[in-house]
């Protein structure tokens, strides 16, 4: 029987079945896959996309640390925080923002440039995130704005804390200042980048910048999807930094700088020659501080740096000088090293020939014969020059290291100088040239290549007067967080290894200094300290700042009065007291001052009088806080 064959119709059917079966097939297919995603993400992966949601809803962010206050020996404050009103613009709640701007600076004055800046925030924020428009407004303006609230919509006022320096540019040179963190600054700490955040810049500030910044604390706050908080989940506080104590008296340190006002540029330093516990470090001109806190426009910023006489600079650790007549005692002990008693002679008729040249005494006639302690107390230059010639560069620059000349004391501050003492091979490697033996006879006196600085003259002066001890100066004492008044005075630092220089060569030199202020004939004579009990020691010293010609010599040389302000010699003074039981040292350098007798020796004595007089000793009731020249007379 025979088979019929099948139609179109019942082809189209049978095509129609097939594609049916696949098509169903397919979306059995699809939907098992999407089942099976459905389930791998809402079940296997559940703990981790609830985590990533919780994370979206749920923002940590970083509670500022007050910053620990800086106080001096007797807890008198010297930087701390205090309130600080800033005004805030929301975008979204002001409006028309041109128009609010108008109407505040109508209340607080913004400069031009001012106002773009908080333009260009608005714009580059997005307009629920607060903008900083004034910062460290007036009680009074705070008052004002208030008042006026309703016709600035979206302006609020934001209590925080600010960084105060009491004394300002008087302690400036010491305590430094904060400022905004650079990008170079940034080490990967968050605390580093909160907006506003400030850290030490310069002085104390820096130096101890971890220990007065604190920690962080934190805040667990819920955030819309916008990024908006709602609400404040969990607080962390911040740990505010520790306080630090300074050796510094703050009083003699505001003494010091207000005695050095009337020079264009001078510094002194001021030290306990037994603890190296630095009292006053004071540099002229010096900066206000609280111009870095409030920020700096640009035109402020360009007078600091252009000013000629470095108000920046903390010259009493920075600067360099040749030390003049002030060197002469370190030229003694190694004469004294090298066999030449205190009793050897010479006579100076006014000059010392060598070869073919004249090197000058700054007496022009000559001081006739003299031994070492009359030398020194009338800082013969000729005398120097005999002994320095046979005893040799070498043996003077090892005395001065020894007294800490020539490479830095190690001074807990940024920004110290080491200074220079010369040699024969020092010469060879920094300038390429052989020594000559006139050089020898010129840095004996203190000038040519040898440079030192004021601190490191200060050291010097109290390794001389304290037994020979290397001893080395400090500014902080501790760090607390308590009431420092409630604690005892910490023991002192030390103790220190020995310079290996005989006592007896020692109490020669505090004689002839003695000598130098308290007798007749003695350069600082005119600087006595008449106060019984309280008298000092010490060596004038003058720096030559110009080479004086034949021609000069001959028709008499100009005196510094006469010449322009930098072509003057600097003025120089290192000194100790009380006499007979040193104490306190000091050192002194007023830039082209003149002759040291007349410009530094003043106000050394004062500065050494009343840190006598400022000793607790000498004041009942109170409590430390724990924890010489070629030219011009000499």
């Amino acid at each position: 029987m025979g088979t019929t064959p099948p139609n179109d119709e019942q082809e189209r059917d049978k095509t129609f079945t097939r594609r049916s079966l696949i098509v169903g097939g397919g979306m059995t297919a699809l939907l098992s896959t999407l089942v099976a995603r459905m389930y791998y993400l809402q079940v296997i992966e559940a703990d981790r996309f609830l985590t990533m949601a919780e994370e979206n809803r749920i923002n940590l962010r970083l509670i500022r640390p007050s910053r620990g206050k800086i106080l001096d020996r007797f807890g008198e404050p010297l930087a701390v925080n205090r309130q600080n009103f800033r005004a805030l613009i929301v975008a979204e709640d002001a409006g028309e923002v041109e128009e609010t701007l108008d109407r505040f600076s109508q209340i607080v004055a913004i400069d031009q440039e001012t106002r773009d800046r908080i333009i260009r925030d608005i714009r580059r924020k997005r307009k629920f995130v607060p903008v900083t428009m004034r910062d460290n407004l007036t009680w009074d303006q705070v008052s004002r704005l208030e008042v006026n609230a309703p016709n600035l919509p979206g302006i609020t006022i934001e209590v925080g804390e600010t960084r105060h320096y009491p004394y300002r540019s008087l302690t400036s040179q010491v305590i430094g200042h904060v400022g905004a963190v650079s990008e170079k600054e940034l080490t990967g700490d968050p605390v580093l980048e909160l907006p506003g955040f400030r850290i030490g810049k310069k002085g104390v500030e820096r130096q101890n910048d971890l220990a007065l910044r604190g920690t962080a604390g934190r805040r667990q706050v819920e955030v819309n999807a916008m990024g908006r908080v709602i609400r404040e989940l969990n607080r962390d506080d911040a740990l505010p930094g520790s306080d630090t104590v300074l050796t510094i008296d703050a009083k003699l340190q505001v003494f010091a700088q207000q005695r050095m006002m009337g020079e264009k540029s001078a510094s002194a330093v001021v030290m306990d020659v037994h603890t190296g516990e630095v009292l006053a470090l004071a540099s002229v001109p010096s900066f206000d501080p609280e111009l870095f806190v409030r920020g700096l426009s640009t035109q402020e910023w360009r007078n600091l740096i252009n000013d000629p006489l470095g108000p920046l600079n903390n010259k009493a650790i920075s600067g360099l000088y040749n030390p003049g007549s002030t060197f002469k005692m370190l030229v003694a002990i190694a004469a004294l090293e090298s066999g030449i008693g205190p009793g050897y002679t010479v006579y100076c008729p006014g000059h010392m020939r060598l070869g073919n040249h004249r090197f000058h005494c700054w007496r022009r006639w000559g001081h006739g014969k003299l031994d070492m302690r009359d030398a020194l107390k009338q800082s013969c230059d000729v005398w120097y020059y005999d002994v320095a010639w046979k005893v040799g560069i070498e043996k003077i620059a090892e005395v001065a290291r020894r007294f800490g000349l020539g490479e830095r004391v190690g001074i807990d501050l940024p920004g110290e100088r080491g200074g220079v003492v010369p040699t024969k091979a020092w010469k060879l490697a920094n300038i390429g040239e052989p020594w000559q033996g006139g050089e020898t006879l010129v840095n004996a006196i203190g000038q040519g290549f040898v440079l030192t600085s004021p601190l490191q003259l200060a050291v010097m002066t109290a390794r001389l007067v304290n037994g020979g001890k290397a001893v080395t100066p400090r500014l902080t004492r501790g760090f607390h967080l308590e009431d420092p008044l409630a604690r005892e005075q910490p023991p002192v630092q030390g103790p220190f290894p020995d310079i290996g220089v005989s006592e007896h060569h020692l109490a020669l030199m505090r004689d002839a200094m003695d000598a130098v202020v308290n007798e007749r004939r003695g350069t600082a004579r005119g600087s006595k300290i008449e106060e019984e009990g309280f008298e000092m020691g010490g060596k004038t010293g003058t720096s030559q700042v110009r080479r004086i010609t034949k021609e000069e010599r001959a028709a008499g040389v100009i005196k510094n009065e006469d010449l322009p302000w930098h072509r003057r010699d600097h003025a120089l003074f290192v000194g100790y007291a009380p006499t007979k039981s040193p104490r306190y040292c000091c050192s002194v350098v007023v830039e082209h001052g003149g002759g040291g007798s007349k410009a530094a020796a003043p106000i050394a004595r004062d500065l050494l009088l009343e840190a006598q007089k400022r000793d607790p000793i000498n004041r009942a009731g109170v409590r430390v806080v724990s924890l010489g020249s070629p030219s011009q007379g000499s």
